[in-house]
């Protein structure tokens, strides 16, 4: 499975059956403050937030600088210790992983070689490892393999605040941020898998993606604009993605500038099995082109079936479900 669960309810665990990746556990009980004057949300993990703090000293519980929450002793594998000033100026993964859990072991030999690319090409680049690990024992001998920095294992309270700044729920996940501490890409896993020798560090988000394997647990992140085509050549889906990279753009330029979450994720698929176990799992004709939004965490679905798609038509269809104009069909 690309992704472990443990017995707390931030993290969750998805099945795969080789080619698609469909959630096994309820994200249930699930806790999400929200901000009433604005409608942003203010934490997403408020369970976390009522277990750690639960006299509520630190109300309203928003986010705060990631440099304030990491604040404080970081360990290396030497049984050194440094402070945060190892990471000014850098770029910054941040690692939630525990050596119980077989893809995050999976994906640790990975970055490995991926942090010795990036630091041999120049990069200003470190990583901080924060533990979902059972035991201070287990901890030390997974963080033995390690070449980077880590929280230690003993201040639960800073794994916790970490785990709720970056809403985390399940492991193995990268976070990458900037020198600025601000974040790049929640998806540094599906990056390193998909970008081996690291030719795209620090792995800026792209408009859009051509759907895989590698990337098919962003399915879960939130809604996704996926346009079926009819081709099973990968360089033939370049007329789809153009076609659907300006609005994607524009989303995007959007909600940065008010720095909040693209609230849409876009791909384009063409014939294969990933497209259509995707289709056979949200029960999708089989029409092409077919353009859809799917909601894996609402078990919703959005279908456009027109003869012909086109920018407008794209665009139209994006701004409806953006205003909740659109009808959901169940998945």
């Amino acid at each position: 499975s690309p992704c472990c669960s443990e017995d707390l309810p931030e993290y969750r665990c998805l099945y795969t059956n080789g080619t698609f990746s469909i959630p096994l556990l309820c994200l249930i009980p699930s806790l999400v403050f929200v901000d009433a004057a604005t409608g942003k949300v203010v934490c997403r993990n408020g369970l976390l937030v009522v277990r750690d703090d639960p006299k509520g000293l630190e109300f309203p519980w928003g986010p705060k600088p990631f440099a304030e929450v990491v604040a404080g002793p970081l360990l290396r594998n030497n049984r050194q210790t440094t402070d945060i000033s190892s990471l000014e100026g850098h770029y910054v993964g941040v690692y939630f992983s525990a050596h119980w859990c077989p893809p995050c072991r999976s994906l640790t030999r990975v970055l490995l070689e991926s942090y010795r690319t990036v630091k041999e090409s120049g990069q200003h680049f470190e990583m901080v490892f924060v533990s979902a690990d059972r035991s201070e024992e287990s901890f030390q001998q997974y963080f033995s393999e390690m070449p980077w920095l880590a929280v230690p294992y003993s201040d639960e309270a800073r794994r916790s605040r970490l785990n709720r700044l970056f809403g985390i729920q399940g492991i193995p996940t990268l976070i990458l941020l900037d020198a600025e501490g601000h974040m790049i890409t929640r998806q540094g896993r599906v990056e390193v898998l998909n970008d081996p020798e690291c030719r795209l560090f620090p792995w800026h988000p792209r408009p859009v993606l051509e759907l895989s394997e590698s990337n098919a647990v962003q399915l879960h992140e939130g809604p996704c604009l996926v346009l079926f085509v009819d081709t099973e050549e990968e360089g033939e889906l370049e007329p789809a993605k153009e076609l659907i990279q300006p609005i994607a753009e524009k989303i995007m330029a959007k909600y940065k500038a008010k720095e909040e979450e693209t609230p849409l994720l876009f791909f384009v698929a063409g014939e294969d099995d990933m497209s259509d176990s995707l289709r056979d799992y949200t029960n999708l004709p089989e029409a092409a082109p077919l353009l859809t939004i799917l909601d894996m965490s609402a078990r919703a679905k959005y279908v456009k079936d027109v003869e012909e798609i086109t920018p407008a038509v794209v665009e139209t269809f994006v701004q409806d479900f953006l205003a909740e104009k659109l009808k959901p069909e169940p998945i």
